[in-house]
């Protein structure tokens, strides 16, 4: 009882402000904490002051009075104890918090599991009179040539191979190839399906891989300068499954400087219907690779607006799927709550055929995905945001795709994102979880090896993104939680929200609230000065958490009465 009483008493006394001598002994309790690894000092840093307090107040927007900063000195200075321990003890980036994201704080329930994609095998009179057509052929009917015998594996993955070499020096979508794995992979493929084993769609099907994955047999460079030689050992989980379905990965393909833009280490990838015109990113050669006929399909990643944004630029078809439905195990990590993995492809279809070879959680079973290219779409529930007015290119783009959707029987309602909350300074989320990221690189300037040294660069962010007090990051993830709600309020009387791909708060808000997009191509813009060039433009169809298949289905009906997805780059 003399223990408990003596502790009972210590607290109280903390708990009213009186203070401990510097040497008196902890309660029993506590006291095995008094010289553990980052400790604070015996007393405040000689080095601080009130005025630096009150300068540190003006960067956070705060004001607290003289008198405030007087008392909080101390333990401001101990803090700095407990930060460098925390520093010096910073865990690889592979390492995420322990804090997730729970979707279902939005009021959705995750779907029980169920079928898979079912999408027919199309009949093929032979092999494509061209390379170049063989190049463009869709999943299906490249399935199709497989199993007919029309050309083998490592066909496919020769032709994928040589038109990486032959195109990259123009569009620099290549960070490395991995032809010894590609060609070993396809001839153990063509071996199988002699053998009668098929393992599914993707089957003896060549792809490439955003090069923030890793991948045996290659440098996993993440874009960036001071990884530029980083080899990680073993596939990504996402690779692995691919693997297991049948694929083939030809290529490394390039990224951003860790995930931000289309400039990295070797150079600007470029668009293939305008190589003067970067491919934008940070999926920026999974986006040009596809475009121009390099590889069948490519897993890009998103953390806010990776996959959609180069999907618009270079005119392909990209899923960013529900946050968490696609593991981003081996992947390198920026935001732990907002990164997402998905495939950028030609179709819709094709989208959903290799979104079905990776969904799913690490163990367990997944939601159900029940894509079917022919459900019909009065089943539907679809609304848009797509406005009425606007004379721009872009504008009559997407009316257009509304047209479309009304001449196939759909008729969408008008409705509105939520706009009662501070969305854009929410941005802090995921400023904060990539300083976090990439902190040591910052704190050693490894950031100056970057290529991009400006104010909208990484090196800037990391930095100021030490002065996010986390008081605000936690709350701005508790606005996050109402966003969620209204979100799953507005999308409980959806299937299908038609979007521009930019221009509202759409593409930021379903980044935090982990929604799955799908962009397609719908214009192809002339480019001043250039007869064969073009801006491509898309069109984002929006679906509630674990509803990829709407989106999908939706976004594969009007590519069936469009031909905007089966044109070809100049650079092709």
């Amino acid at each position: 009882m003399t223990d408990r009483r003596r502790f009972l008493a210590s607290a109280s006394a903390l708990a009213m402000g009186a203070a401990l001598p510097a040497s008196a002994a902890l309660p029993p309790p506590l006291d095995v904490h008094r010289l553990g690894p980052g400790a604070p000092p015996d007393g405040p840093r000689a080095d601080l002051t009130v005025d630096q307090l009150e300068a540190a107040e003006a960067v956070q927007g705060l004001s607290f009075s003289a008198e405030d900063r007087a008392l909080m000195l101390d333990d401001v200075a101990e803090r700095l104890e407990s930060l460098a321990a925390i520093r010096a003890a910073e865990p690889p980036n592979s390492v995420p918090p322990a804090l997730t994201l729970d979707l279902t704080l939005g009021g959705d329930e995750r779907p029980g599991p169920g079928p898979g994609a079912e999408v027919p095998v199309p009949r093929v009179s032979g092999r494509p009179a061209s390379d170049r057509d063989l190049a463009f052929a869709s999943i299906p009917e490249l399935g199709a040539l497989l199993r007919s015998g029309a050309v083998t594996s490592v066909e496919l993955t020769e032709l994928s191979l040589r038109r990486l070499r032959e195109f990259d020096p123009t569009l620099q979508a290549v960070a490395s190839t991995v032809e010894d794995r590609a060609l070993e992979t396809a001839r153990a493929r063509d071996r199988e399906l002699a053998a009668g084993v098929d393992r599914g769609p993707l089957h003896g099907i060549p792809y490439g891989a955003k090069d923030l994955l890793a991948a045996r047999g290659a440098p996993t460079t993440w874009g960036a300068e001071p990884y530029r030689d980083q080899e990680i050992d073993g596939d990504a989980l996402v690779v692995r499954r691919l693997e297991q379905a049948g694929a083939v990965l030809v290529a490394k393909l390039t990224l951003g400087a860790l995930a931000w833009g289309d400039v990295w280490f070797g150079g600007t990838t470029k668009n293939p219907w305008n190589p003067d015109q970067g491919a934008s990113g940070s999926s920026a050669g999974p986006g040009a690779a596809v475009a121009a006929g390099l590889v069948p399909f490519a897993i890009g990643s998103e953390t806010l607006g990776s996959i959609v944004s180069p999907s618009t630029r270079n005119g392909v078809t990209g899923l960013r799927p529900t946050f968490g439905r696609v593991p981003t195990d081996g992947a390198m990590a920026l935001s732990w709550s907002m990164d997402k993995l998905g495939p950028m492809t030609r179709s819709a279809v094709d989208a959903a055929l290799v979104f079905d070879a990776i969904r799913g959680p690490v163990s367990g079973e997944d939601a159900a995905f029940p894509f079917r290219p022919d459900t019909p779409l009065s089943s539907l529930r679809v609304g848009t945001i797509v406005p009425d007015d606007g004379d721009d290119e872009g504008a009559e783009a997407d009316r257009a795709t509304i047209a479309v959707l009304r001449r196939l029987g759909v008729s969408p309602v008008r409705v509105e994102l939520p706009d009662d909350l501070p969305v854009d300074a929410l941005r802090l989320i995921l400023e904060a979880e990539a300083a976090a990221a990439f902190d040591g690189l910052t704190r050693s300037r490894g950031t100056d090896r970057l290529v991009r040294q400006e104010r909208y660069a990484w090196p800037n962010v990391f930095r100021h993104a030490r002065h996010i007090p986390a008081v605000e990051y936690i709350n701005a993830n508790r606005i996050r939680t109402q966003l969620m709600r209204a979100m799953a309020d507005l999308m409980s009387r959806l299937d299908v929200l038609v979007t521009p791909s930019f221009g509202n708060a759409g593409l930021l808000i379903t980044n935090l609230t982990g929604h799955p997009a799908v962009a397609i191509p719908n214009g192809l813009f002339p480019v001043e000065g250039s007869d064969d060039r073009r801006q491509p433009h898309s069109v984002t169809f929006l679906s509630p958490l674990w509803g990829e298949h709407h989106a999908l289905r939706l976004a594969h009906a009007v590519q069936e009465a469009t031909d905007w997805h089966r044109q070809r780059p100049p650079v092709s």
